[in-house]
C-alpha cells in the first residue's frame, strides 16, 4: 500500500486487452452464420412449443398438416429480421440496453413479415395467440442466448478475482454515471484484482439502490463504519472534479483504515476513446489543491510564442526545465538553457531534443555570478525573451550562508538583467517567491532586492519587466513533498516544524503556466497565482501518510522540530501597498510594484562588496537597510552554527 513514489510500484487499473485476456472481438462469417442458425432454431422450437401450449399438447387438423410449412416460413422471416437488425454481428462482451432493444425490434420484424406473408397467401395460418406466444418465447430466448455469456463471464471473473491471494475488496465513491461506467469496465476485465463490494455516495436517495449489481452502501461520512463492516481495502473515487476539500475530508475520515486510493480525474464524457479504468490514477498530493489548475494556452496571450527565441537560466532545475518544456510544447523555435549543473543540463537537452526535434536547443554551462560569461552568452544568442529561474532558495541553508545568497540571488540577477538590457531583450521574467513579502529570511530578503533591482534596471529600457511570486511548488527539488515521501518510505518519523505552520501550494506545471501567461499576456509588473487557502503542513503530512496506506501517528509517527531559522508561521502574497492596486485576471493576481529604494544602486553595490568580502554581519545589516520590512529571525553572527545544524 503505497504512493507512486514510495517503495512499492503503483498498480494502475488496466483495461482488458483482447489478446492477453483471451477475448476474440473480430467476428468471422462462421460465427455470424452460427448466430443466425441459433435464431432460426429458436424460432422453430418456439412455434412448436407455442402450438402445443395453445392446444394443450394435442395439435389437430388442419394445423398439424401445415405446421412444417409454417415453421420453415417463420424461420426464414426470423432470420431475415435478425439480419436486418444485424443481430448476427452481436458483441457478446459489450452488449447493452440498445442491443436488447435491437433484439425486440428484430423479433417484431420477423413476426410482422411472417404475418404479412400468410395474409398475402390468403391462408388462415396459426391462431393469433400462438403468434404472440411465439414472439415472446423467441425474444426471451434470443436475449438469453446473447446476454448469458456476458453474465456468466462476469460471475466467473468475479469468482476468479475473489479467489486470488492479492484480491482487494474495493468500494467506488460516487454512484453516478462515471461510477457506473467504471464498474462495468471493471466487470468486463479480468486483468485486475479488484473485487467491487459496492458504492458510497452522498446522495441519500441512492442509498440501498442497486447499481450494476452492486449496492449503494451509504454516504461518504459513513466510510469508517462501512470499511470496517465490509472489510474494504481500496477506494476508487469516481466523482468527476471532486473538490479537493472533500478529498481531504475523505482522507481524514479514512486515516485509521490503511486504505489504498485511486481517483478518476475527469468526467468520462471527456475520455473519448479511453475508458474510466485506464484513467484511474493513484490519488496524489496534487489532488489535494482545492482549485482548478492553471494551464498555459498560447491563444490567451498577446504575443505568439511560436515566433520567439528565449533564454532560461536555471534550465536544469525543476522549474527552469518545465519552463523549457512548455515553451517548446507551445512551438518555441529557438531555446537556450543556462545552468551551472552540467549533468542535469545535458540530460534535459537529450530529453527535449527527442521530444521536440524541430526546435533549436542550445545549452550553456555557466555561473550567473560571472558577468563576463553572461554577456558573452547574450551576445551569441541575442534572445528576445529571458526567464530568470536560477536562484538559491533553501531558507535555513541560506540563513547560515547569507553571502552566498547575495552572490547568487542579487549579484547573479544583476548580471543576467544587465546582459539582457545590453542586448535589448524584449521581455524579462523574474521568478520570485512569496517569502519576499515582509521577509524574515535571508533568502526572502535577497529575492525582494532582486525584484527591485530588475525593476529599477528596466525603468530606463524598453524591455518589458514582470516579476512572478511563487508559493511552495509541489514536487520541486528540495520541497516538502519529496522529503515527506522519503520519510514515509522508511517508516518515519515525518518531521514538521510546527503544528500551525501553513503554506500556499502550487504544482510545477501550474507555476510554469503562470510564468508563461505573465510573460506573454502583458498583465503588469507583478503577478501572483490565486492559490486559494493556505494548507497546514501537518495536515499535508497526515494526508500523505494516509495515501501511502499507513495510519498517521501509529504506523508512521509525526514529530515537531520547531521553526527553523528564517521560517514564518504563514506566508503572504502581496504587501499592503501592493494590495491597494491588486486586480484579478483569470485567477492571476496583478499588482503594481512600489518604486524601488531610492539608494538602491549604491546599496546593491555595497551589499555585493560585503558578500564578496564574506562579511555576514554587514550583509544582514545592508539587507535590513535595503528592505525595511525585513525582520531577521536570528542574529547571524552567533547563530550561524545553529542555523547550519537546523538546515540539516
Amino acid at each position: 500500500m503505497s504512493l507512486t513514489h514510495l517503495s512499492r510500484p503503483s498498480d494502475p487499473l488496466p483495461t482488458a486487452d483482447p489478446v492477453r485476456c483471451g477475448w476474440t472481438l473480430r467476428p468471422s462469417w462462421l460465427r455470424q452464420a452460427l448466430v443466425l442458425a441459433f435464431d432460426g432454431t429458436i424460432a422453430a422450437c418456439s412455434l412448436w412449443f407455442a402450438m402445443f401450449l395453445r392446444f394443450e399438447g394435442s395439435v389437430g387438423e388442419p394445423y398439424i398438416t401445415t405446421l412444417a410449412a409454417f415453421t420453415f416460413l417463420l424461420v426464414a422471416c426470423r432470420i431475415l429480421g435478425s439480419f436486418v437488425c444485424r443481430l448476427h454481428q452481436w458483441s457478446f462482451r459489450f452488449s447493452g440496453l440498445t442491443d436488447a432493444a435491437r433484439v425486440g425490434l428484430g423479433g417484431l420484424i420477423g413476426t410482422g413479415l411472417f404475418t404479412a406473408t400468410i395474409f398475402l397467401m390468403r391462408h388462415p395460418g396459426p391462431p393469433r395467440s400462438v403468434l404472440v406466444l411465439e414472439l415472446l418465447l423467441s425474444s426471451l430466448l434470443m436475449v438469453g442466448v446473447r446476454f448469458s455469456p456476458r453474465l456468466a463471464g462476469m460471475y466467473v471473473r468475479d469468482w476468479v478475482r475473489s479467489s486470488r491471494a492479492n484480491c482487494l475488496r474495493t468500494a467506488i465513491v460516487g454512484a453516478g454515471a462515471a461510477g457506473e461506467m467504471l464498474l462495468r469496465d471493471l466487470q468486463r476485465s479480468q486483468c485486475h484484482s479488484y473485487q467491487v463490494i459496492g458504492f458510497v455516495d452522498d446522495d441519500r436517495s441512492k442509498w440501498n439502490q442497486i447499481v450494476g449489481g452492486r449496492t449503494v452502501l451509504g454516504g461518504i461520512d459513513d466510510l469508517p463504519r462501512l470499511a470496517f463492516a465490509h472489510r474494504i481495502e481500496q477506494l476508487l473515487i469516481a466523482v468527476p472534479r471532486l473538490p479537493a476539500k472533500r478529498v481531504r475530508e475523505i482522507l481524514s475520515l479514512c486515516s485509521n483504515l490503511k486504505l489504498r486510493f485511486k481517483i478518476l480525474p475527469v468526467s468520462f464524457v471527456y475520455l473519448q476513446k479511453q475508458v474510466p479504468a485506464s484513467m484511474m490514477q493513484d490519488l496524489s498530493t496534487e489532488d489535494l489543491l482545492q482549485r482548478e489548475a492553471v494551464v498555459f494556452d498560447e491563444d490567451q496571450t498577446s504575443t505568439p510564442v511560436s515566433r520567439r527565441s528565449a533564454l532560461v537560466t536555471g534550465g536544469g532545475g525543476s522549474i527552469g526545465s518545465e519552463i523549457c518544456r512548455q515553451l517548446l510544447h507551445a512551438g518555441l523555435p529557438r531555446l537556450v538553457m543556462v545552468d551551472i549543473n552540467e549533468n542535469e543540463l545535458y540530460l534535459w537537452k537529450r530529453r527535449l531534443t527527442r521530444d521536440y526535434p524541430d526546435a533549436e536547443i542550445a545549452i550553456e554551462v555557466a555561473d550567473i555570478r560571472d558577468s563576463a560569461r553572461m554577456r558573452a552568452i547574450f551576445r551569441r544568442y541575442r534572445p528576445q525573451d529571458v526567464f530568470h529561474a536560477a536562484a538559491h532558495k533553501h531558507v535555513p541553508l541560506l540563513e547560515a550562508a547569507p553571502c552566498e545568497a547575495v552572490k547568487n540571488n542579487v549579484l547573479g540577477t544583476r548580471n543576467v538583467a544587465e546582459a539582457a538590457l545590453e542586448r535589448k531583450a524584449e521581455r524579462f521574467l523574474y521568478i520570485s517567491t512569496d517569502k519576499a513579502v515582509r521577509p524574515t529570511s535571508v533568502m526572502g530578503a535577497t529575492k525582494r532586492v532582486g525584484e527591485e533591482l530588475v525593476r529599477a534596471l528596466a525603468c530606463d529600457s524598453t524591455t518589458k519587466f514582470c516579476a512572478v511570486r511563487f508559493g511552495n511548488v509541489l514536487g520541486s527539488a528540495g520541497s516538502v513533498v519529496p522529503i515527506f515521501r522519503e520519510q514515509i518510505a522508511v517508516g518515519g518519523p515525518v518531521t514538521v516544524t510546527d503544528p500551525e505552520v501553513r503554506r500556499y501550494f502550487m504544482t510545477v506545471s501550474e507555476a510554469v503556466a503562470l510564468v508563461l501567461r505573465a510573460a506573454y499576456s502583458d498583465y503588469g509588473e507583478l503577478c501572483v497565482l490565486d492559490m486559494g487557502e493556505q494548507i497546514k503542513i501537518v495536515d499535508l503530512a497526515r494526508h500523505m501518510i494516509t495515501l501511502a496506506g499507513f495510519v498517521p501517528d501509529v504506523d508512521v509517527p509525526i514529530t515537531f522540530t520547531g521553526l527553523r531559522p528564517g521560517e514564518k508561521m504563514y506566508e503572504e502574497l502581496l504587501t499592503e501597498e501592493e494590495e491597494r492596486t491588486r486586480k484579478v485576471n483569470q485567477k492571476i493576481l496583478v499588482a503594481e510594484c512600489p518604486p524601488p529604494h531610492r539608494d538602491l544602486g549604491r546599496g546593491v553595490r555595497e551589499l555585493v562588496a560585503a558578500a564578496l568580502a564574506e562579511d555576514d554581519g554587514l550583509v544582514v545589516d545592508l539587507l535590513r537597510a535595503l528592505v525595511p520590512s525585513y525582520e531577521p529571525s536570528s542574529e547571524h553572527g552567533a547563530d550561524r552554527a545553529h542555523a547550519a545544524a537546523a538546515a540539516s
